[in-house]
C-alpha cells in the first residue's frame, strides 16, 4: 500500500513502540509489578512473556490472565487495582524519562487536515497524566493530539468503533503501530495501518508484515 498523507481525515498513533520508546520500558514493569505482588521469577517472566505476545491489548486484561492462569488465583477487583496502582508507582517515572519519536512536529505541520489520535493498551488515566508533561521543543505533546488520548481498560476495537460512530474519527483513516493487535483492530475497523519497526517487541514482526503485505517504516521520519 502506498501512503498518501494528504487524504487521511485522522491519523491514529499506538503509544508504545511508536510515539514513546517505552517497550522496555514496560517490559520492565510487569516483571517489577509481579515480583512485588509476591511473584516468583519465573511468574513474573510468565507475565512478560504473556504481555508481549498480546501486544497493545489492555492491562486489565493481561493482569487478569496472569491472576488467573499463571498464579491460578481468584480474580478479583481489589486484586486487579493492586497491580494497577503498582503500574502506576513504576510508571508514572520511567514514562517521563523515555525517548519521544523524533519527526512528530514536522509531520504534524504537513498533515494539517488530519486530527490525530492517541489509542494505547497502556492505562488510559496514565497517558492522560504523562502526555501533558511531556513536551517537544517546548510544545506539549497532548496537545497534537486534537482527537483525544485513548487507552485500557477499553479494547481498541471498542475504542474505534465508538470514535466513529460519534464522528470523532472520520475516514479514510490512517492506524500507526507496532503490533499484530494493533494491525488486527485497525484493519477491522476499517482503517489504513503502518508498522514502525524500530522499538517492536514482535520478534516475528517481518514475516507477519509480508504475510499481511503491510506497510512497514522504521520510525515515524519515514512518513515525512
Amino acid at each position: 500500500m502506498t501512503l498518501n498523507l494528504p487524504t487521511y481525515k485522522t491519523i491514529v498513533f499506538d503509544c508504545d513502540g511508536v510515539i514513546l520508546n517505552s517497550n522496555k520500558v514496560k517490559v520492565n514493569a510487569y516483571y517489577e509489578v509481579a515480583k512485588r505482588n509476591g511473584g516468583s521469577d519465573s511468574q513474573a517472566q510468565a507475565f512478560v512473556d504473556h504481555h508481549i505476545s498480546k501486544g497493545s491489548f489492555p492491562r486489565n486484561g493481561k493482569i487478569e490472565h496472569y491472576l488467573k492462569n499463571i498464579k491460578q488465583e481468584t480474580i478479583t477487583a481489589e486484586k486487579v487495582a493492586t497491580y494497577i496502582k503498582t503500574f502506576e508507582k513504576i510508571l508514572d517515572t520511567a514514562l517521563m524519562e523515555c525517548e519521544i519519536a523524533s519527526g512528530l512536529l514536522s509531520l504534524k505541520a504537513i498533515t494539517p487536515n488530519a486530527r490525530w489520535m492517541v489509542l494505547s493498551g497502556g492505562d488510559q488515566a496514565e497517558l492522560r497524566r504523562v502526555f501533558p508533561r511531556r513536551s517537544i521543543e517546548n510544545i506539549n505533546l497532548a496537545h497534537l493530539f486534537e482527537a483525544g488520548i485513548f487507552g485500557g481498560p477499553d479494547i481498541k476495537e471498542a475504542v474505534l468503533k465508538r470514535e466513529i460512530d460519534n464522528k470523532n474519527i472520520s475516514l479514510p483513516a490512517l492506524f500507526v503501530g507496532d503490533s499484530k493487535y494493533d494491525h488486527q483492530a485497525a484493519t477491522a475497523a476499517g482503517l489504513d495501518f503502518v508498522f514502525v519497526s524500530d522499538w517492536t517487541e514482535v520478534s516475528d514482526w517481518q514475516d507477519y508484515c509480508a504475510q499481511h503485505r503491510i506497510t512497514v517504516i522504521s520510525n515515524i521520519t519515514q512518513l515525512l
